[in-house]
């Protein structure tokens, strides 16, 4: 593992903290358990270019699907 998986695990891991009690406050299934994912995911990926990705993926999506839901 490289310093920059480390670092972009911490901030991904920073931001599902503030998703997982934000999606708990308003009971909100779609954030709730983004937050969980985001916590989750790093550990599965290896490539930095591919966990940024699909960070930023996962911090747009419950924005979309509230939207539209």
């Amino acid at each position: 593992m490289n310093t920059a998986l480390l670092l972009w695990t911490i901030v991904f891991s920073s931001i599902s903290m503030g998703y997982f009690m934000y999606g708990k406050k308003r009971a909100s299934l779609v954030i709730r358990y983004t937050g969980v994912t985001l916590i989750l995911f790093p550990y599965f990926i290896n490539d930095s270019f591919v966990l940024v990705l699909v960070g930023l993926i996962l911090v747009v999506l419950p924005k979309l699907v509230t939207r539209y839901i």
